[in-house]
């Protein structure tokens, strides 16, 4: 047997005859690093809203978001030793319209829901320091009589736990406190869908079981704008003066809401999204939630982080493979869809919100109710919401541009055959509507107004059929558009020489912009201005910006218009062999590094399976993974894949998830 001295020293050898195999790191400046988050400059005019709950001391309770008398204490102290400067609302309003800069480092401390300990713990702690904050109390909480129960939500607690409105006037008159609404009767949850699941209130079309129907946008709007004006006529009573800043319960925001409450005269609206506030968005504010009762280090950590736009990681998933006629397996498929995504650590699902069994790519129905095409069923909202609450993910609703199955009497992008001169409907690409019709568009935006109703929606995926290529569109109407904006009026004199036909291709690439940018007017009027969108993109627009002319697709048009850009990093789709499929990967991620700061906007969608194979076969997990990790490693930071097989575990969890998670291997 090798003495163990013997056997050290080999493995040391080893050790480092491994190391000196290895690629040295390249050498970077000092002046060119990466500046620490804690020691960047904050940004100019911005402020990080902090919002806490009851503050417990013996036991504090995580259903209503409690924290420790010494916790706040030892919070707001490292705030004050680390230069954050708390602000009040009349500095926000009075550095949105021009006058004095808030601090570097700003902060806005609110507390929700009204709790006793407001008056007994925090006024004190206030006072000591000299620090404003907000305060929203429930209205419905407070009217509360002193020997009944509040009903928290349908939880019955005791009325001592809440303040009265005589403790709110005092709290108003200290000079510190700012009183803000966080509903009349509205912090609680509706039935949204026909499933059962209860949604916050003050964004939910409720869903009326007797009928099968759902409240109407008219009657949504009507029993927000009461809600509105009974808070608001209670908050001046008590303080003499009108609330001007409005608290979304649960967090979660609504565009038709959030027209009532401006047509009230509030000035701001927080929701608990990630991120810092900046003075043009104060109607889409977020906030960062104290939880769990952190300590020091927890709290430290959670403050820095909040500075960063943490990367995406995408699972893009199938719908159809939910869906199952048989009401009790369906529930079956999205429990492990569910509890596969919580396992894999993404924290956004791309979700399927239309019908593809065929897999065709024309739409002949929808998950959700809707008013142009039939709904295989009222699925989507309840898989989103599960999603969100129980995998603690965004989901972003991935919809078709123009190839829905609608009216046949409806113009389609018809391709014209320069060997004929005629144009058809080219059989080898997507079915789609034509964009230039204004029926087409009408339909289309009803229909992403009709999915915006759905509470559950964070983000809209704009799908991959948005794409128009160098003989299209031929239609009549498109030729007309054409013609109505300075070009020639037929697809021959646009193809007759090389400028035309740039200016045509530019012309084209912007009208598709164009269109998903009215699709996200509508979805954010309705849903609010907190959605986000992606578009998906092909990658040869990124690799070569001559093929723009080929999919009417451009790299800087989609950095420009969309919250994020998708290209789909489908490397064995693009005919590369898995040898050489992480060198092309890296090429293209050079490809959009040269654009400055487009990284921090691309997320790299890879496959997860082989659609050269007949039947298509899913990839290897370590494959995917090891994908995942040259990305990284070349510097995207944002990444998923396509399609998911959570049925079967295709791709592993154990493999994927190191590469893919945040929380895992940032």
């Amino acid at each position: 047997m090798m003495p163990l001295i013997t056997r050290c020293i080999l493995l040391l050898g080893a050790l480092l005859i491994g190391a000196c195999a290895q690629k040295p790191a390249e050498f970077v400046a000092p002046a060119q690093r990466a500046v620490p988050v804690n020691e960047a400059p904050w940004p100019k005019n911005h402020f990080l809203s902090l919002t806490y709950h009851d503050i417990e001391d013996r036991d504090p309770d995580q259903a209503v978001v409690a924290v420790r008398t010494e916790r706040l204490l030892e919070q707001l102290a490292w705030l004050r030793e680390n230069n954050y400067r708390p602000v009040t609302v009349d500095q926000i309003l009075a550095a949105r319209n021009g006058g004095p800069e808030l601090p570097p480092r700003a902060i806005l401390l609110t507390f929700d829901d009204g709790y006793a300990s407001f008056y007994t713990r925090v006024l004190p702690v206030l006072r000591s320091y000299r620090w404003p904050a907000l305060l929203a109390p429930v209205g419905v909480w407070i009217d509360t009589p002193a020997d009944k129960p509040v009903n928290f939500a349908g939880e019955l607690r005791p009325r001592a736990e809440f303040l009265n409105w005589v403790q709110i006037k005092e709290v108003a008159a200290s000079g510190l406190v700012e009183i803000v609404a966080h509903t009349d009767a509205s912090h609680q949850g509706l039935l949204a869908n026909p499933q059962g699941n209860l949604q916050p209130a003050a964004a939910t079309r409720r869903y009326d079981a007797a009928s099968g129907r759902y409240e109407s946008e008219a009657d949504f709007e009507a029993r927000l704008r009461a809600d509105v004006i009974a808070i608001s006529t209670k908050i001046r009573a008590a303080t003499g003066y009108s609330p001007r800043v409005w608290i979304w319960p649960y967090g979660t925001a609504d565009g038709t809401a959030l027209k009532v409450i401006e047509s009230q005269g509030y000035k701001m609206a927080l929701t608990l999204d990630d991120g810092i506030d900046s003075l043009d968005q104060l109607l889409n504010s977020p906030r960062l939630l104290v939880a769990a009762d952190p300590d020091g280090g927890h709290y430290a950590s959670s403050i820095v982080a909040v500075q960063n736009r943490l990367p995406m990681r995408v699972v893009h998933v199938d719908l159809d493979n939910v869906y199952d006629p048989d009401p009790v397996q369906q529930e079956a498929n999205l429990g492990k869809l569910v509890q596969r995504m919580a396992d894999m650590g993404a924290n956004t699902v791309f979700l399927q919100a239309f019908a593809d069994p065929a897999g065709d790519g024309l739409v002949h129905a929808l998950y959700f109710p809707n008013r142009h095409l039939p709904m295989r069923a009222d699925l989507f909202d309840r898989a989103a919401w599960q999603l969100r609450t129980r995998a603690h993910v965004k989901v972003f609703a991935w919809m078709p541009v123009l190839s829905f199955a609608l009216d046949e009497k409806l113009p389609r992008v018809t391709r014209w055959d320069p060997a004929t001169g005629q144009a058809a409907v080219d059989p080898k690409q997507y079915r789609r509507l034509s964009p230039f019709d204004p029926d087409v568009r009408r339909i289309i935006g009803e229909i992403y107004e009709d999915v915006a109703r759905l509470t559950s929606v964070d983000g809209i995926l704009y799908h991959d059929d948005a794409v128009l290529s160098d003989f299209e569109d031929a239609s009549p109407q498109a030729l007309r558009t054409y013609a109505a904006n300075g070009l020639p009026g037929t697809i021959g004199a646009l193809r007759g020489d090389p400028a035309t036909l740039q200016r045509w291709t530019r012309f084209k690439s912007r009208y598709l912009m164009d269109f998903t940018g009215e699709l996200t007017a509508k979805v954010r009027a309705i849903r609010g201005p907190q959605v986000q969108t992606a578009r998906n993109l092909f990658v040869e627009p990124v690799i070569d910006p001559r093929s723009e002319t080929w999919f009417a697709q451009n790299l800087d048009d989609f950095l420009s218009g969309y919250d994020w850009t998708v290209p789909m990093a489908m490397p064995l789709m693009e005919g590369q062999s898995e040898k050489h499929s992480a060198d092309w990967l890296e090429a293209l991620v050079d490809k959009v590094k040269q654009r400055p700061g487009a990284l921090e906007r691309t997320v790299f969608e890879l496959q997860a399976r082989d659609w050269r194979q007949k039947p298509a076969t899913d990839l290897d997990g370590e494959l995917l993974a090891d994908w995942m990790g040259r990305l990284k490693r070349h510097g995207a930071s944002s990444f998923g894949y396509y399609p998911d097989n959570f049925l079967d575990n295709s791709p592993a969890v154990q493999a994927v998830r190191p590469a893919l998670s945040n929380k895992w291997n940032p």
